[in-house]
Order: structure tokens, then C-alpha cells, then sequence
């Protein structure tokens, strides 16, 4: 078990606080730019040292201000994979990978290599430098230069952001099944919601430099508690509202939108009638209709208005109106052109009763 309670003043306004166990298996560091991550990476790996508190794998104490200890990064074993891998550019892939066992004798050196090559499927560009292979390869390469040394914690800071999908999904199961075996504790920034369901079994929120939030991705990523969590986890509408009904027997109840006679019947929260909260729904919940539905399960039924549309990847954004709350959709473009959207068109909105996460205002 990695355990971590450290305290670090990067500057007068920025302290980092963090306290917490991470116990084998993969845990997600996910926060916005400036939160504190990196910080946090490079304080267990010996890189930054902390202003108090303590780091220890197991019994074995890395870093404590009271008694005087703060282990070299060298001696630590902790693996270390950088956003930017560092590989260095005028070695092959081989020595790359091979960097960190000068003190074992060529042999097992070259047994220990070959191992963590073949189970990451990079055997056949060992006689290879960084730029004469794959951005995926190069990531392999990285990875295999920490895990070969058979690290106590492993660290990855987005390791991955620059890698397609199914590329990051073969590395991910690669990364799975190395560790069934090794069973230690990962630390694995990144800023993609599919890796922390991908990948994550635990998910920390860090905000200004403390947690914000710490739980499965789901309990986490699908049922925010802060508005700031929700607006990582990818809800771009956040609606203010007020506790109208509460229905226990149904699990919901009723929020009205601030400023309208506009009601939403989201899940039941632990919050009273006339309370404030916050109501979040990802834009991809939001179903358009051109005309009044009939016959459907979902309980919001709402009429609003298109204000805009805009182009957005493989995506169609709609800024509409409900009444004057703004809310933000995301389409298909076939969706959007076979409904005739456009500015001023009239349309009606569908959400699910569970796609509303009540948040409680604090």
C-alpha cells in the first residue's frame, strides 16, 4: 500500500494538502490544469520534496520531515512514465528499456528485458531508435522502462493524451495484465474520461491542490456532489433550481429552474423542499424533438428554442432556450439536419429522469 500525507506551498496562494492510502490496482488522479497531480507524482517519486507530512510504501518510509528521512529518487523504486516519455532519442528501443538495470548482470538483464517486451508486444522494434517507430510503440517503449525494474508504485502522468482510441485500449489491457500479476499500486494522471472508466478502479478529484472527491468512476464520474466535479466529469448544463416535491415512494422529485415555471423530476436526494441544488445533465442526454412527443418514459417533457448551432468535431452543438435558461445540446449532424434545426426553430426537449444529477448547492 502506497501511503501519502503531504504538504507543499508552491507559492502564497497555492497549497498542496493531500492525505490518502492507495492500495493495489489503478487509482486516477483527475483534476483540472494547476490542481496539484504532477505535484503529487513527482512528491512520491523523490523529484519534489514535500514541506511536511510523510510517503511510505508499505513499512518502508520514503519521505518524513520529523524523523529526517527523504529517500534519493534512485533508491525509491518507483516507476516513472512522463506525459513526454523522455525516451532518449540516440538509443534503441533496447537500451532505452534497459536503462535502469545497470546493476544486473547482462544475462538476467537481457532476461528481464525480454520478458516485459514480449507481454508488451514491442519484441520487434528492440533494435529501433524513438523516431523510426509508432507514437503507440514509443509509448510501449516508455512503459516497459519502468516496469521492467519491477517498481513498487508505478506512476503515469497522461501517459497516453496523444494516442487514438484503440491504441490506448491495446496498452490499457496490456497495463491490466501486467499488473494482475504485480498487484502495486498505480497513480495514473489523466484528463480523458474514457481512461478513468477504462482503467480506473478509484478515482481522486483534486481541486486546488486538496481532494475534492474520492470514489469508484461511477459514484465519482455519474453522480457528481460538487459542481466543479460535474463540470470535469463532462455535465455541460448546470442548472440552478429549487426542491419543489419530494416523492420518497418513487425514489424522485420535483426541482423548479430559477426564474421560470419550468419543473424537472430528477433522483431523489438527501435534500429538503425549498432547498437550492444544481441540476446536471451532459448535453449527449438531451433528446430534440420536432414536435410534442407522446408515449415515452421519460418524464421531461419541455418546449424551447434553437438560438444557435455550431459545428463541433463530429458533433452538432445546439445553444437553445428553456425560457431563459440556456442549455447546451449535442447532435448528430444526419439529427440535426433531418429535424431542420436552425436559429429560431421551435423544438422540444427530452430527458430522462436519471439523467438529471441533482447536486446539492454548499
Amino acid at each position: 500500500m502506497l501511503t501519502v500525507r503531504i504538504r507543499k506551498r508552491l507559492s502564497p496562494q497555492f497549497l498542496i494538502d493531500l492525505a490518502f492510502d492507495a492500495t493495489p490496482g489503478v487509482t486516477i488522479v483527475f483534476g483540472e490544469s494547476g490542481s496539484g497531480k504532477t505535484t503529487l507524482l513527482r512528491s512520491v517519486a523523490g523529484l519534489t520534496r514535500p514541506d511536511s507530512g510523510n510517503i511510505a510504501i508499505g513499512d518502508r518510509v520514503l519521505f518524513d520531515d520529523v524523523a529526517g528521512v527523504d529517500v534519493e529518487p534512485s533508491r525509491r523504486n518507483v516507476g516513472f512514465v512522463f506525459q513526454h516519455l523522455a525516451l532518449f532519442p540516440h538509443l534503441t528501443a533496447a537500451a532505452n528499456i534497459a536503462y535502469g538495470l545497470s546493476a544486473l548482470p547482462p544475462p538476467d538483464r537481457l532476461k528481464r528485458m525480454l520478458t516485459i517486451t514480449e507481454s508488451l508486444h514491442i519484441s520487434h522494434v528492440l533494435e529501433r531508435r524513438p523516431a523510426e517507430i509508432s507514437g503507440g510503440e514509443r509509448q510501449r517503449v516508455g512503459l516497459a522502462r519502468a516496469l521492467v525494474t519491477n517498481p513498487d508504485v508505478l506512476l503515469l502522468d497522461e501517459p497516453m493524451s496523444a494516442l487514438d482510441h484503440t491504441t490506448q485500449s491495446r496498452i490499457i489491457a496490456d497495463l491490466r495484465q501486467w499488473n494482475e500479476t504485480r498487484s502495486i499500486p498505480i497513480l495514473y494522471v489523466t484528463h480523458s474520461h474514457r481512461e478513468v472508466f477504462a482503467l480506473g478502479e478509484r478515482v481522486l478529484v483534486l481541486q486546488n491542490g486538496s481532494i475534492l472527491a474520492d470514489g469508484t468512476p461511477q459514484q465519482v464520474m455519474d453522480s457528481p456532489s460538487h459542481d466543479s466535479v460535474a463540470q470535469l466529469a463532462g455535465f455541460e448544463n448546470l442548472l440552478h433550481a429549487v426542491v419543489t416535491e419530494r416523492r420518497p415512494e418513487n425514489g424522485v422529485m420535483v426541482t423548479r429552474l430559477t426564474g421560470t415555471t419550468v419543473d424537472l423530476e430528477t433522483p431523489l436526494a438527501n435534500v429538503e423542499v425549498g432547498s437550492a441544488v444544481r441540476v446536471a445533465i451532459r448535453a449527449g442526454d438531451i433528446l430534440v424533438a420536432s414536435e410534442r412527443p407522446h408515449g415515452l418514459s421519460a418524464r421531461n417533457l419541455m418546449p424551447a428554442r434553437v438560438n444557435k448551432l455550431s459545428r463541433e468535431g463530429a458533433l452538432v452543438r445546439a445553444d437553445v432556450s428553456l425560457g431563459r435558461v440556456p442549455i447546451e445540446i449535442h447532435l448528430t449532424p444526419m439529427s440535426s439536419q433531418e429535424l431542420g434545426l436552425g436559429p429560431g426553430r421551435d423544438i422540444w426537449l427530452v430527458i430522462k429522469t436519471h439523467s438529471c444529477r441533482p447536486i446539492t448547492v454548499r
